[in-house]
């Protein structure tokens, strides 16, 4: 009688879902890092072994692909590469990462997905399959467009992938009448919104917050003082205080001011601090108009904001439609009706005008819970 086979040895498929798992890993290792390019991982692997691994580094470069070769070294040739998007087909700062594969001789490569960028768009591919070398396309794709959103909605949206972050009690209230607001949520929930600051190419919020609770927007975790990201604080009518503590932490990472009001002096001022100001067009009311405002946010080449601001610009984007996924962290109490809600009045005339989001996630964090709501497309 012949050996029987194990019936856990894995599949090829199943081999190239756990290699672009760690791929993808990796490159989440990037995120509010890399800006203005894609998050990604790349794996080179001989006879089921890692011979090379990298990500896409600060500032964007080097890339994954180069990071992971220079790893392999001569063990490159020959390898099988898993990269969470596809290779680089054009000059920019450094040469293609596709001309990389090839010249390193790998044998096989994997994609994730696609690159929608127009100066690579298939191009990378199709590179890799006349140097003779085999592609495989789609091994999680679902997982590496939710993981580089931003990059996707910069290129084909023109503007940032919005995260809106709303820390409130159970009725949806984020202070008292009387504008207390500090702590709603405890120090897990509160370690969970720093995290995912950490994974922002930007921190938003509006004046009024500045005024409420002048808070610093930085990322203060052990082990995060380099994951910091940049700071904007965008300015209605009312104008900012000069007097917050946001102005005086341009050390610890940039600030920017986006207002469509005009004030040389001021203006002067905060740029004597290093503050930089971002002219946006304005709404009906005097404030920034959030898809001009978005606009300028990707000329500049940022593709991940979350927003930490009070209940009238919340519901501002939430108007302008340009909320892609909600982070809600609720705690188990509740405040009334007199207290002030995390949302403004949204004016809807109907319940098909409101925006749809579906929920992902929901994580217990001591008595305070997290919901995840990806926007509905």
């Amino acid at each position: 009688m012949g050996k029987s086979v194990s019936k856990n040895i894995p599949s090829a498929p199943d081999l190239d879902r756990r290699f672009m798992a760690h791929a993808l890993t990796l490159a989440r290792r990037g995120l509010g890092r890399v800006w203005p390019n894609p998050a990604v991982g790349c794996v080179l692997v001989t006879e089921g072994r890692v011979v090379g691994e990298g990500w896409t580094q600060p500032g964007g470069r080097p890339h994954a692909e180069r990071v992971a070769l220079d790893r392999a070294g001569d063990a490159a040739r020959g390898a099988t590469a898993y990269v969470s998007l596809e290779p680089c087909s054009h000059h920019g700062k450094t040469p293609p990462c596709a001309d990389a594969l090839i010249a390193a001789g790998v044998a096989r490569v994997v994609v994730a997905c696609g690159d929608p960028d127009p100066r690579v768009s298939g191009r990378g591919l199709a590179r890799l399959r006349d140097a003779g070398i085999s592609v495989t396309e789609g091994v999680m794709e679902a997982e590496a467009l939710a993981l580089n959103a931003g990059f996707f909605s910069r290129i084909l949206r023109d503007r940032p992938w919005v995260r809106l972050k709303i820390a409130s009690t159970l009725d949806g209230r984020i202070a008292t009448a009387r504008g207390e607001s500090q702590w709603i949520t405890g120090p897990r929930a509160r370690a969970e919104g720093h995290r995912l600051r950490s994974e922002a190419d930007a921190v938003l919020t509006g004046a009024g917050t500045l005024i409420a609770d002048d808070p610093l927007l930085t990322v203060r975790l052990p082990g995060y003082a380099d994951r910091q990201p940049l700071r904007i604080v965008v300015e209605g009518r009312t104008g900012v205080p000069e007097t917050a503590r946001i102005w005086k932490t341009v050390a610890e990472s940039p600030v920017w001011l986006a207002s469509a009001r005009t004030d040389a002096a001021r203006d002067a001022r905060l740029a004597a601090r290093g503050v930089r100001v971002i002219r946006c067009a304005a709404d009906a009311e005097g404030h920034p108009a959030i898809p001009d405002l978005l606009r300028n946010l990707a000329a500049e080449g940022l593709t991940r904001v979350l927003l930490e601001a009070g209940s009238r610009l919340n519901a501002a984007f939430l108007k302008a439609d340009c909320v892609d996924a909600i982070s809600w962290f609720r705690a188990s109490f509740l405040l009334g009706d007199d207290a002030l809600p995390g949302i403004a009045a949204l004016d809807l005339a109907a319940l098909a005008d409101a925006g749809r989001f579906r929920a992902v996630r929901r994580l217990t964090l001591d008595s305070d819970v997290l919901e995840d709501y990806q926007r509905d497309s």
